[in-house]
């Protein structure tokens, strides 16, 4: 039987500690995943709604964008992704008597933890000027009030639409072209805050800001490289692919500061074998130290290149540009100051050249902790110039695999959600819907958080996500909410956005992916696209949570039309009625859409066209695979300080809290501990369990603190730490963040640790 929401926060004073685990997944998942499904949905329901996830006849999961195999188990789905689902589907409601109950002071002053767990929003809300009580609204007067205040702003760029990874492909297509019909590029997403930085590298390296690889290729691969990343909580079906490509003949390196569970032995839960013993990932594990990937790269391509027969040159001749210049500054790669950056030893980097050399088909897979330094498209260009050394793009078994962190997060750039859309796109739309769209780039996360701070932006409109618990500089972006005319959200659960407000909001309640979406064409499905490329339908079984919801197809259709009026000639009106006349537009504006309808009918869905892995043609400003070259960076650590790394709990996805636990980690019942290497605990005189604020230190002088920390001594890389989002997300200057890309450097804070008068 479901159980009812908490009535107040839990508390957290004193998480308890024990030794990190040393495996992942396994008999203790599988009861986890079952009570917290229970708890949301009850028995039946749980039955029902988990083994429909993933499936071909089924809902995509609103988790990682993990692809799906051909061949599908019954329980395709894992522990983190179960918990996404009991949260969507919960039988817990959040309804106008709660809002009449609580005061948005109040709801202001719980955790995001606790918001989340209330339950599924049920009506349009509405918080007038002034006011400290949301209120019910008909949908058509919460339109009208977006209507009003986008007409009142001096021009569409004082308008942000936000635009979160859940969000489908049509809904996505329809948005972006809202926006840009009313006149602005204006289109942040949460992209800016995780891939961004592999998008820029990899569209200037190879032509194409995607990963090259498909699952067969993983097991395929020779050599696996992982770096900054821990698949076991983020991307637990990655492990799954790994325990196959190992049993293939593949080697694993883990790159990493932390030693990750899942990373050190999957017990699969799907097979007997994997329950009792499990399956040993990784071959070779290199703890770097934080943001020193640039550097140990560019020394073992200097290793490379000193190997006599190790370089593909056929390869390097045909298809690539910039080698020389490439070569003459990885061959200046200094032994010192890479073990300096990296904090590895010699021997460990010969042993990883060794496992490199043996293979001839090699892929590299990185998320976050390649992703969010100053120097994050160096170093990921260094990656690029690792794998085409050796000609491992466009070869089966090898290429780079950025492992994006949301469903459809991947898709929502495919179908335009971008600040800096490329002409040709702009081109495509006018062709078809006969407008003029804006040129000028719009505002990234970063650069719209400073637009409504400093007033250039009024009106803020997010479709999905928990924008102000994701940014950086919690302090700076909660001010900067606070200066907007209009704060409005497309949600399916409350989260803190909706109660870091501007003079007004809206909260406006959309069905989920487990629902059914009923339109006047009848049913209707919509479509993702996962990390790899791959393209399918999700049909949603469940009843929707209240019959006052909206799709998100239809919120934006209703609202463009709202809006827009008569000077907008789009069939909105048509959208709404009927997903298929959506994708029969995409299919004339997106390439590799070309008849979208008929190829989504197939339940496995299709791949996407991808030129360098297809056919070794690179779509770049040379027509080839660029090599460059750029000084090697790595964070400067002063005296008497940390590192810190803000990351996931286990009990977490995003900015979503699903309980208070790190279980792989050893934390329970708290979320407030800094993990800290017992060496540089004891020179900082820093006991364990002892409390200690965080206090980051930045060229502006401001002091940014996250009080009231316990002490964990944990096996970190020397010099560095780590400790929860969003928590520590205070602590993330909003103008430090990674050139080219703009996204907020999280992975590389530097902090002193204060004695807590929590202590």
């Amino acid at each position: 039987m479901a159980s009812k929401p908490p009535k107040s926060d839990p508390v957290q004073h004193a998480p308890q500690v024990a030794e990190p685990l040393r495996a992942a997944a396994g008999l203790p998942a599988i009861g986890h995943t079952l009570r917290i499904a229970q708890r949301q949905m009850g028995v039946r329901r749980t039955a029902l709604t988990l083994l429909r996830v993933n499936q071909k006849d089924g809902f995509d999961c609103p988790g990682c964008a993990w692809p799906e195999p051909e061949h599908r188990h019954a329980a395709e789905f894992c522990e983190n992704g179960a918990k996404a689902v009991a949260e969507e589907a919960t039988l817990r409601r959040v309804t106008p008597d709660f809002f009449a109950a609580h005061t948005v002071s109040d709801l202001a002053g719980r955790s995001g933890y606790w918001l989340g767990q209330q339950g599924r929003l049920t009506h349009p809300m509405y918080l007038p000027e002034g006011a400290d009580h949301y209120e019910p609204i008909a949908w058509e007067r919460a339109f009208d009030i977006v209507a009003e205040e986008l007409a009142a702003l001096g021009s569409p760029d004082e308008a942000l639409f936000y635009t979160s990874g859940r969000t489908s492909n049509e809904a996505a297509f329809l948005y972006q072209l809202f926006a840009r019909e009313l006149g602005t590029n204006n289109l942040p997403d949460c992209s800016n805050m995780c891939h961004e930085s592999s998008g820029s590298a990899l569209n200037e390296t190879i032509g194409i800001g995607k990963g090259s690889v498909l699952l067969d290729d993983l097991y395929q691969a020779d050599l696996i490289i992982v770096a900054g990343q821990n698949p076991g909580t983020n991307h637990p079906r990655m492990l799954s692919a790994l325990e196959k490509a190992k049993a293939n003949g593949a080697k694993i390196i883990t790159v990493n500061p932390l030693p990750e569970a899942g990373m050190e032995r999957f017990k699969n839960p799907q097979t007997p074998q994997g329950m009792i013993k499990g399956a040993a990932l990784t071959d070779l594990f290199l703890q770097i130290r934080l943001g020193g990937d640039q550097a140990l790269f560019r020394l073992l391509n200097k290793l490379i290149l000193d190997t006599e027969g190790a370089v593909d040159e056929t390869f390097i001749a045909d298809h690539t540009h910039g080698f020389e210049d490439f070569a003459q500054a990885a061959r200046a790669a200094d032994w010192d100051e890479t073990l300096t950056a990296t904090g590895l030893t010699r021997d460990r980097i010969d042993e990883a050249l060794s496992m490199v050399l043996a293979s001839r088909r090699t892929i590299v897979c990185w998320a976050m902790g390649l992703t969010q330094h100053k120097h994050s498209v160096p170093t990921i260009r260094e990656v690029v110039n690792f794998l085409l050394l050796r000609g491992n793009i466009g070869r089966t078994g090898a290429g780079v695999c950025p492992v994006r962190g949301h469903s459809n997060v991947q898709g929502d750039r495919t179908m335009g959600i971008f600040e800096r859309p490329a002409p040709a796109f702009l081109d495509a739309l006018e062709k078809e819907f006969g407008f003029k769209p804006p040129r000028e780039h719009g505002y990234d996360v970063v650069r719209a958080i400073r637009a409504l701070r400093d007033g250039d932006a009024k009106v803020f409109f997010a479709m999905g996500g928990n924008f102000v618990s994701a940014s950086p500089d919690t302090e700076v972006t909660e001010a900067a909410m606070r200066r907007a005319k209009l704060t409005v959200h497309v949600s399916t659960k409350l989260n803190r956005s909706h109660v870091v407000t501007g003079a007004r909001a809206l909260i406006l309640p959309t069905l989920g992916r487990t629902e059914r979406d009923l339109q006047g064409s009848g049913e209707q499905f919509v479509t993702v696209e996962d990390s790899m490329g791959m393209v399918h339908a999700s049909r949603g079984r469940l009843e929707p949570a209240g019959p006052h919801l909206l799709s998100e197809p239809a919120i934006v259709a209703r609202l463009a039309r709202k809006v827009l009026g008569e000077r907008s000639t789009t069939p909105w009106e048509e959208f709404e009625k009927d997903y298929a006349s959506i994708r029969d537009r995409i299919s004339r504006v997106i390439p590799g859409f070309q008849d979208f309808n008929a190829r989504v009918a197939d339940p496995a869905g299709f791949t996407l066209p991808h030129a360098p892995r297809d056919e070794r043609r690179f779509p770049t400003a040379t027509g080839k695979a660029n090599f460059t070259a750029a000084p090697v960076e790595y964070p400067e650590l002063p005296a008497g300080r940390l590192l810190l790394q803000t990351l996931r709990s286990h009990d977490q996805y995003n900015t979503t809290i699903y309980g208070l636990d790190d279980r792989y980690r050893g934390i329970k019942n708290g979320r407030r501990v800094v993990l800290v290497n017992p060496e540089d605990a004891r020179a900082l005189s820093v006991a364990d369990g002892s409390y200690v604020d965080l206090v980051g230190e930045w060229k502006d002088g401001v002091e940014r603190r996250a009080p009231g920390f316990r002490v964990v001594h944990y096996p970190t890389a020397r010099g560095c730490a780590a400790a929860y989002y969003p928590e520590t997300n205070v602590l993330v200057p909003l103008d430090a963040t990674a050139d080219t890309s703009n996204t907020p450097a999280s992975k590389s804070v530097v902090v002193r640790l204060e004695q807590s008068t929590a202590d």
